[in-house]
């Protein structure tokens, strides 16, 4: 029978009058995944920081392995065995695999200096341990994202991790990725490690763990075994409202939007064709380095198309650049909103009207009341929480930071609205309050592309498909005629046998 290796009874935290966890039980049992969900806010990151020992909690008690500790420091987490590992991974890109794997425990030991040849030791032993295979005299920034997290997860076992807490794991692994890490998890798991997933991605969630907490405003709503919660009860939990999954089927239409005939990219994609009619939503997917991105980025002038036919509305339009793009009134959403969408430090306001400037200069000058209020407007349109229009986009949640990059490009009036990852990182409410925004946009005449590859999204949300195997494009599916199951053999598999005539 699993013991309790963590249990956390009613704790509370303030930060200067604000609430973030309240009362909040919570229990880790040995030998057990466990999935903590909820939406962006909800008290996820407060909770695994105390957890971490990073904030003392206000009150409530925390017990390791049947023991009760009263300062929960950084160090004492550390020394009772709890790891965890943040998005970024915490790995230093200039140093070895090696030297990364060994450094931590360098330091718990009070080394003075690196013996290089124990380190390589230590790494070998980790990465056999987990079933990693990499180069431990590879520098890490050489790596890929998945075998980064694999050398902070070697990290965290040679300092004899008894629980290993992932934020976010999956956020930019591959389809492929995600099933190696799982299979490092599971044996870990099976070694009597518990490991805490923080996750919201509902079919990775019932893939891979054995439990369940959902918080929502700093409350613990639920917990149980993953069986006990359906998808329509795990939303419910998360967002306090009802959200039912339906297949997007827009008003039939013969208005043409967009024509793409036989575009191709050399060394990217080649013979990509397809019609968007006004409703439309069509989603583009493939696996990593299928060519998926690079035709959104031909269609918006990032790396132009070699050749091929490109008709916006019934005029044949040439791209060769982002001026191109934008003149042609097409808008792109990128998928790192961080670095390519946002200018992080500037105001809300100032974003939303950054592709759009040129038409609030008058006399070489600009309102800025103006802009507020063209500000305030999108903010109330697309239901963003945001304090005021002075804030720095950068305060905004994920969710709340991706609806006004969408806002932006909505206050150029586009004919065509590009998205790639439009959901990545968003928590469940604020996914469906994206989708319904780009809906309404589809059926009002804009053309929308979506470029992903979380299934469910491109499942419910397109109902047009194309997708992607090494640069080469399947023809067109319409969403209707495919299981989800379907898609994701259509994703992974053999497309021939279930390609639409």
């Amino acid at each position: 029978m699993p013991s309790s290796f963590l249990r956390m009874e009613g704790i509370y935290k303030d930060f200067t009058g604000v609430k973030a966890l309240k009362n909040v039980d919570f229990e880790i049992q040995t030998g057990e995944i466990h999935c903590l969900a909820g939406e962006n806010g909800c008290g996820k990151s407060t909770l695994i920081k105390i957890i971490s020992g990073a904030h003392e909690a206000s009150g409530g008690k925390i017990f390791i392995e049947g023991s009760e500790i009263h300062k929960l420091s950084p160090i004492v987490s550390i020394k009772k065995g709890i790891q965890v590992i943040y998005q970024d991974f915490a790995v230093f890109p200039n140093l070895t695999v090696s030297e990364n794997i060994a450094m931590n425990k360098a330091l718990m030991t009070d080394q003075k200096t690196m013996n290089w040849k124990k380190a390589r030791s230590l790494a070998l032993e980790a990465m056999e341990k987990i079933g990693a295979h990499m180069d431990p005299d590879m520098l890490v920034e050489r790596l890929s994202v998945s075998n980064k997290q694999m050398v902070a997860i070697c990290r965290a076992i040679i300092n004899d991790a008894k629980l290993l807490i992932l934020d976010e794991p999956t956020t930019a692994l591959t389809f492929r990725e995600v099933e190696m890490l799982y299979d490092v998890l599971r044996n870990l798991k099976r070694k009597g490690m518990a490991v805490v997933i923080v996750n919201h991605k509902l079919d990775e969630i019932y893939e891979i763990a054995d439990r369940l907490t959902i918080l929502r405003n700093g409350e613990n709503v639920a917990t149980g075994k993953i069986g006990e919660f359906d998808r329509n009860r795990f939303i419910q939990c998360m967002t306090g409202r009802e959200i039912v999954d339906s297949l997007y089927e827009p008003a039939p239409s013969d208005e043409k939007i967009l024509q793409v005939e036989h575009l191709a990219l050399h060394g990217a994609f080649e013979d990509v064709s397809f019609i968007l009619n006004k409703g439309d939503v069509l989603g583009i997917t493939g696996l990593l380095g299928s060519g998926r991105s690079e035709v959104g980025d031909a269609l918006f002038g990032i790396s132009p198309a070699d050749s091929g036919t490109i008709k916006l509305n019934g005029k044949e339009i040439t791209i060769k650049s982002i001026h191109d793009a934008t003149k042609h009134r097409i808008g792109y959403v990128p998928e790192d909103r961080l670095t390519q969408g946002l200018f992080l430090t500037r105001s809300i306001r100032d974003n939303t009207v950054a592709a759009s400037i040129s038409k609030y200069l008058k006399k070489g000058r600009i309102d800025t009341a103006e802009l507020d209020e063209v500000a305030k407007h999108w903010i109330k349109k697309i239901g963003c929480v945001a304090s005021c229009t002075e804030a720095p986009i950068k305060t905004l949640s994920g969710g709340n930071a991706q609806k006004m990059v969408i806002a932006k490009w909505m206050n150029t009036e586009p004919d065509l609205l590009i998205l790639n990852g439009p959901t990545v990182g968003v928590d469940i409410g604020s996914k469906f309050d994206i989708h319904t925004i780009l809906h309404e946009l589809a059926a009002s005449g804009v053309g929308i592309i979506i470029i992903s590859d979380d299934l469910s999204e491109l499942y419910y949300n397109c109902n047009k498909l194309v997708i992607m195997n090494q640069g080469k494009s399947s023809g067109l599916f319409e969403t209707k005629t495919l299981s989800e199951e379907q898609l994701s053999t259509l994703l992974h598999g053999d497309i021939t046998e279930m390609k639409n005539e």
